[in-house]
Formats: structure tokens, sequence, C-alpha cells
């Protein structure tokens, strides 16, 4: 929603957590702004001839706990506000998996839907080449994001190699297979988020068989949801959408015909058999599960009180606000928040940097063991410390994530 800035909600966020744990005031301020960003100009030969200079940015939170980690995006409407609020939220997301990374992102304006590859390719290594002393396999290691994708990241580790004159795989995850990219690395934000939503439902009681499903979001993440909740547990998709609209069927939608609808024509609307669906009331079907999967702050003071799923389980980054979760906390709705329910991708991705460092590539079996063991643990932990405090899921996440980067900031030193 236009208005609210995702680095404001999520200093207030931090500000609720130091409250409820006393948080000492120094480690209070140094974890509510980054510790490093930077700014960047890169120029672009285009197609045309021409040169375009796009701007771009890196933003480092906090690495008490071991270098940064985060994504790139490229969006038109990129901000820096955004990506700050993005690297907060690796920050908390890395410790509350027990990784020993902090958290990082970086963005560039740009639309590259409008781009050709060649562009693409041009503006990817030019990025690279503006960041090049920034980051690095022991200081900031970047992975995809918004409209990145393996691709972009294989020209984005070419490039840092070229320039260290050596082979550096370990600088970028979410690579492609080929040039020491992990097995599992595609679906692991909604293979993560099952296995968080299968630990909630087992303590609300929910038959994930008979379950009833609502996904606000069809792109990678949205699509893999509604996938292996079908697949693994036969549970019922009555609804998805995509940012042109949804579609609707009480009876179920089959996950894979409707990718391969999108695939074909651009949209999930209009899919055989379907009735449509906005975005907006999407998010207030009676349903057991809402899975809030594209934008930031769909979920907010004005609809929340209308939200009538079990448990939200919040593949996006950022969609509920502050004031909303008051109101879904009192009215019984368990939220998976989403540094805890999306964090299977840099789960992952550590996964691929510590495959990268010595060099031995893991199988599917042992990724998704791994993961499910990361996973599983880091939401009791949180169910566990909202049941101590007595506060709502996102709250939970928080103390459990400072708690851990306070101590290693105490530990080194820093206050």
């Amino acid at each position: 929603m236009a208005g609210l800035n995702p680095f404001e909600i999520v200093q207030r966020q931090i500000d609720d957590c130091a409250e409820i744990i006393n948080l000492d005031c120094n480690v209070h301020s140094i974890i509510r702004v980054p510790r490093r960003e930077l700014h960047v100009s890169i120029p672009v030969r285009m197609d045309d001839g021409s040169i375009k200079v796009f701007q771009g940015f890196r933003v480092q939170h906090n690495d008490a706990l071991g270098p940064t980690k985060g994504g790139i995006r490229f969006h038109p409407d990129e901000t820096i506000d955004t990506v700050r609020a993005l690297a907060s939220w690796m920050s908390f997301k890395c410790s509350l998996l027990n990784l020993p990374l902090g958290g990082g992102k970086g963005g560039v304006i740009c639309n590259p839907k409008e781009m050709s590859q060649g562009e693409l390719e041009r503006l990817s290594r030019g990025y690279i080449d503006s960041i090049f002393q920034f980051i690095g396999p022991e200081k900031d290691i970047p992975a995809p994001d918004v409209y990145t994708n393996p691709q972009v990241m294989g020209w984005m580790m070419d490039e840092y190699s070229k320039i260290a004159g050596k082979n550096q795989f370990g600088v970028i995850t979410g690579k492609p297979l080929v040039i020491g990219g992990s097995i599992g690395r595609g679906d692991a934000t909604a293979r993560g988020a099952l296995y968080t939503i299968r630990e909630a439902a087992e303590e609300l009681g929910i038959d994930l068989k008979n379950a009833s499903i609502a996904i606000q979001g069809y792109g990678n993440a949205g699509y893999y949801m509604a996938y292996l909740l079908s697949k693994f547990y036969g549970s019922n998709i009555v609804a998805v959408s995509d940012s042109k609209g949804g579609i609707y069927n009480k009876n179920g939608l089959d996950p894979q015909e409707v990718f391969e609808h999108k695939c074909n024509c651009g949209s999930v609307i209009e899919f055989p058999g379907s009735e449509p669906i906005s975005n907006e009331d999407i998010l207030e079907l009676e349903v057991d599960i809402l899975c809030p999967s594209a934008l930031e702050n769909v979920i907010t003071e004005k609809n929340s009180s209308n939200i009538k799923a079990k448990i939200v389980a919040e593949l996006a980054n950022g969609p509920t606000t502050p004031e909303a979760d008051e109101v879904l906390y009192d009215n019984n709705v368990h939220i998976l928040p989403d540094f805890l329910c999306n964090a299977g991708g840099v789960t992952v991705s550590y996964f691929e940097m510590v495959q990268n460092f010595y060099m031995y590539y893991w199988s599917e079996e042992e990724v998704y063991s791994q993961l499910d063991r990361k996973m599983t643990s880091a939401y009791h932990e949180v169910l566990n410390t909202s049941k101590e405090f007595n506060v709502n899921m996102r709250q939970a996440a928080y103390i459990v994530s400072i708690r851990r980067i306070a101590e290693a900031m105490r530990c080194r030193g820093w206050v």
C-alpha cells in the first residue's frame, strides 16, 4: 500500500521487540540501521547503441554472526528503503535459522521485462563491476530475488571471477547447477514454508489432506507452494492469483495445469473451470491456510478483521502491517511470519555456499533433509518463545533472532 515505508515498519518491529525483552539500548541503536550501504550508477550500452545509466544499491545490515547474505532485485520501483528493510529482515532470518550469516540486500532500478538478454547481461556484469570491492565469499554473498534468476547469477559470478582472476563460485548463490549451484534451490522457499505449515497444522489440529488453500501470488514461490501442498498432502488449492487477477474454484485447482495456463497466456486469469476473484478478495476467503506470496503490506488494519484463514503463511516479505498483526493475534489467526516461513531460500543458499567451499555437492535427499531439520527446529523455537512471552509469532521470531545477534555483538566487544 502506498505511504507505508517498509524500513520504518521494520524499525517499529525492532522497537517492539526491544521493549518486550528490555534490550540493551546500545544493541538496539545499532540494529535499527544498516552498518553499510553503497549507491552506484551503472552505465550500460543498450542494443540501439545508446548508453543508459541505471541506479543500484547494496546494503549490509549486520554482520555480527558472519558475512552478509541476501538477494539482488531488478525492479522499476526499487527504492533504497525497500532494500534497507529487506537487508534487515535477512539479518533476522539468518539469525533465526541459526546460520553463520548476517543480512544484506541489493537492487537495481530497471524494468527487465523491457530489456533484451544482452542488455540484462551487460547490466548484471556492470553491477558487479560497481560493487566488486563490497562483496566476496567472506564478505557479502548475493543471490537471486525479484526478476533475477540463475542465469543472472551465473553472469555475476563469472564477472566477479574475471576481476578476481580465479573461479569464485562461492561469491554468489542460486547459480545454475553446472557452475556450482545446489540441488533444491529452485523450490527451496516453498519447501521450507511447507515444513513450517506442516508443523503449524499439527499444532492446530488441521488435517492438511482436507485443508483448503488460497495463494495470493503465483510466481515461483506461490506455484511451488501449491504444487507441494497438493502433491504431498492432497490439499485443496481453491484460489490463486497474480498481478492481473485471480481464479477460484471451491472444488480445487490443479496447480500444474494452472501454471501451464499462466505460461501460455501470461496470467492465471480465465483458467477453464474457474471463477474470477480479485487479489483483495482472495485474502478474505474462508480457507484453512492463506499464503500471501507476492507484495508487502497487503494485510492491513483495514482488512485484517476480515481474514478468515486459520493459518497465514507469509511467503512474501512484509505482507502484514504491525496494526494488522495485533488484530490477527486477537482473532486467533496463527501467523507464520515472513522471516521464518520464507527462510528456506537463504537456508539452501547457505547449503550452496558450504558445498562451494569444500567442492563436494549433496544429493537432493540430503538437501531436503537438512532443510527440514532447520525449518522445523526454528518453528518450534519461535512457537515456544511465543508461549513463554505470551506474544504473537512475529514478536517471538524477533525475540529469538535479536537475542542471538545481540549475544554475537557482545562476544565481539561491539557493545
